[in-house]
């Protein structure tokens, strides 16, 4: 159902507008009698524009005004409000859409489900949402890939641990896979990654510059490689860089205890106490209680770099503290 004809005819606002103007110009439009599930000319309806665009309250005004959160819309019908919010990261429009009885398990056109988006970009919270809300921690996405898998690849080391709270470790094989997943991302310059993707995708030509730039949120650092035009930001490519956490913690899952030297490597690869590398590396020792750990946390607290001497310090004031609960820690 298009917009109401009679307000585009006379050049007045419609449903559409209303979105980008705010909740009560939103409930102007419903009372005025516009439909819940009007679309625009391109076939995208109002609940998924609103999803997209992250306006929680309107999607709530919307889906009580009988719009289906589970209608696919788009130039081929194949977008999902679910998934449309779920790939910005929208957590608080995710949750009303499930709230609403949208189904987590539903795909979109090309196979792809809200948990796929949510996990392949890195999106922890959402991904924690719909998971509570009984989206399926094992569905392969479209090309046969689990989501612990593209969790592991992407970095997300607390994507990681909402997964297996909720038994994505169950498949047989799923875990150590994830696992060599991590570890060769643990062994990949992601910086220069990142630059060749986007040369690859753009050329390596006068008319841009590449600049890489790491933002931390929530304890996990992301760096972002933009290509830059003109002084204006082009394309983009992002990245997470928990890898040396989530290997962390997919050993112990499997029972597996990484060497002191390993671990020590893991938390300082992003060189910041406040970093889950370092964090899951240090309660994974610290755990275990054991003189030769002891014995490795004094030699490191001897040694040149700075870092290594502050990680040493920090193991041997805590060892055989208890890991907190879902930290990945091995258990000593």
């Amino acid at each position: 159902m298009t917009d109401d004809p009679r307000a585009a005819a006379a050049g007045g606002p419609s449903l559409f507008d209303a979105l980008y103007e705010g909740e009560n110009a939103v409930v102007r439009m419903l009372r005025a009698g516009v439909s819940a599930e009007s679309v625009d000319e391109d076939g995208a309806s109002a609940l998924y524009l609103a999803a997209v665009s992250d306006r929680p309250g309107v999607v709530r005004l919307l889906l009580a005004a009988g719009a289906d959160p589970d209608r696919a819309c788009g130039p081929e019908s194949g977008d999902l409000p679910l998934c449309g919010a779920a790939c910005g990261g929208h957590t608080e429009v995710v949750e009303a859409l499930l709230a609403a009885g949208a189904r987590p398990d539903l795909r979109e056109q090309f196979g792809f489900t809200a948990l796929r988006w949510a996990v392949g970009l890195g999106h922890a919270r959402t991904a924690e949402v719909l998971l509570a809300y009984g989206a399926d921690p094992c569905l392969p996405g479209p090309e046969g890939e689990s989501p612990l898998l593209l969790a592991a690849r992407r970095g997300s080391s607390p994507t990681v641990r909402a997964l297996l709270r909720h038994g994505a470790g169950a498949p047989e094989g799923a875990v150590e896979e994830a696992l060599g997943e991590a570890r060769r991302m643990l062994d990949t310059d992601l910086e220069q990654e990142l630059r060749s993707g986007l040369r690859e995708l753009y050329g390596d030509t006068g008319a841009h510059e590449i600049v890489v730039r790491r933002t931390v949120v929530d304890g996990g650092e992301t760096l972002t490689a933009e290509l830059v035009r003109d002084g204006r930001p082009a394309a983009g490519r992002d990245q997470q860089t928990g890898h040396g956490a989530i290997a962390t913690v997919l050993e112990r899952e499997l029972g597996l205890v990484a060497p002191f030297e390993e671990l020590a490597r893991r938390a300082l690869r992003t060189a910041s106490p406040e970093l889950d590398n370092w964090r899951a590396s240090a309660e994974a020792l610290c755990a275990r209680g054991d003189e030769e750990t002891r014995q490795a946390a004094a030699a490191w607290c001897a040694a040149d770099d700075p870092l290594l001497r502050a990680f040493g310090a920090e193991v041997l004031a805590r060892l055989g503290t208890p890991a907190p609960p879902g930290t990945g820690a091995l258990p000593p």
